[in-house]
């Protein structure tokens, strides 16, 4: 469940599970096993997650079952209080939990297996070598955050920053390649710090330049950054190598200096502009998505109005809203000032609304255009159509016999709903 850290690690234990004697299965009523690989961004999230393992408990209450992640991290007694469930393992030791079911079965473990996140973390002992279902492969670079903003909890169960060994991903990314992937995003819990941690300070930057010397024809997206670390000298690189894609997700979340400083963010609303116009000066094409976080305590209408101009000024036809939910721990919560529930819905609305005019607006503009997609998946009730997403991130439909995960050159003919259509160039 959750963020893509968490489909990597996900993918790293199955692959360790299935060199064994396990392997997947679709039906619940087959497994043996459940491994729950939990969020905690919300409180929905929490919900969420207790609510399906709930019902795989009740759909196979012979199974046994795992639970870990950042809900698993921050709430082991909540996790382990659900009826049926057998561990609840910390995000520290959760790459080991295939190596704990021999313990497990022979009930040689406590319920609860937690160690100092701040202290100890789970890296990767292998390559992962591939995804199960998906074209494009998530590499995990770095592990944690330092900036503990006012309303997040996942700095608190992901512990500090800690960056994976630039040969590591190397090789990793290598690997992905070499299995047929023609798209590695690097994801991190904050991957604009990668490297500050070193003895000799490094960079994403450097990490980029690195990566972009593996042979192959391939390209790299960066998930999510903080607009304080888009550095001049990522700006450059960005401009100068086309296979880093044209598109940046931008941990944004206000568009309001007042509410990004009570948010405890690195960024103000002017160096949000300043580093967006920056980008566009250098890449005319770029396409932004955006963590959009409404509702935050004591935001007013004023407040709210500047990030509804930013999606709409910045051009931002990707937001991905959230609506402020108090979590238990942080200081937000403990702010008097908690906007109604009705309103952060409200304004969650009105931010999607903007931004699907500016994707509207956007779409239109990227009509006659020429690029290369690849293709994620096949309509098989539409002959042989199939949807594949460009370099921008704009999803695409288009006639191909291809397979997905492959290349291909299309040209940009309409807009329909939310995605563009095509013909084969």
């Amino acid at each position: 469940m959750g963020c893509k850290v968490n489909t990597f690690e996900t993918e790293m234990i199955a692959q360790k599970l299935s060199r064994g004697e396990y392997q997947r299965v679709d039906s619940v009523q087959d497994a043996d096993l459940f491994i729950f690989n939990t969020c905690t961004v919300t409180a929905e999230a929490d919900r969420r997650a207790r609510q399906l393992v709930r019902r795989a408990i009740r759909s196979n209450p012979e199974a046994w079952v795992v639970v870990t992640g950042c809900y698993a991290e921050i709430d082991p007694q909540a996790c382990a209080d659900i009826p049926g469930v057998d561990l609840v393992v910390g995000n520290s030791q959760k790459l080991q939990i295939p190596e704990l079911l021999d313990d497990l079965y022979a009930a040689k473990l406590p319920p609860v297996l937690m160690k100092d996140i701040d202290k100890e973390i789970s890296l990767p002992e292998q390559l992962l070598q591939g995804y199960d279902g998906q074209t494009r492969a998530f590499v995990q670079i770095q592990q944690g955050c330092d900036q503990g903003c006012t309303f997040c909890i996942i700095h608190t169960a992901r512990g500090p920053n800690r960056s994976f060994s630039a040969q590591m991903i190397k090789r990793q990314c290598q690997r992905l390649v070499l299995n047929g992937y023609a798209e590695i995003v690097l994801c991190g819990v904050d991957i604009g710090s990668y490297g500050s941690d070193f003895d000799t300070p490094s960079s994403l930057t450097l990490l980029l330049q690195s990566i972009l010397e593996i042979q192959g024809d391939f390209r790299i997206r960066l998930s999510s950054i903080d607009p304080a670390h888009i550095t001049d000298d990522l700006i450059s690189l960005l401009k100068d190598n086309g296979r880093i894609c044209p598109q940046l997700h931008l941990s944004m979340q206000s568009g309001n200096t007042l509410i990004l400083k009570r948010m405890k963010r690195r960024a103000t609303r002017e160096m949000l502009y300043e580093r967006v116009n920056s980008l566009r000066s250098a890449l005319p094409g770029l396409i932004l998505s955006a963590d959009i976080l409404v509702g935050f305590p004591t935001e007013t209408d004023a407040h709210f109005e500047d990030t509804l101009l930013a999606i709409r000024e910045l051009e931002i036809p990707f937001p991905h809203v959230f609506s402020y939910s108090p979590r238990k721990g942080t200081p937000a919560s403990r702010i008097p000032s908690q906007v109604p529930g009705p309103v952060r819905k409200s304004r969650s609305a009105l931010a999607r609304s903007a931004g699907k005019d500016v994707w509207n607006q956007v779409a239109r503009g990227l009509v006659g255009q020429q690029g290369r997609a690849i293709i994620e998946s096949r309509n098989s009730q539409a002959g042989e159509s199939v949807q594949g997403r460009m370099d921008n991130y704009f999803p695409v439909r288009f006639d191909s016999r291809l397979q997905e995960g492959s290349w291909a050159s299309v040209k940009i003919t309409g807009v329909r709903n939310d995605f563009l259509l095509a013909v084969s160039s």
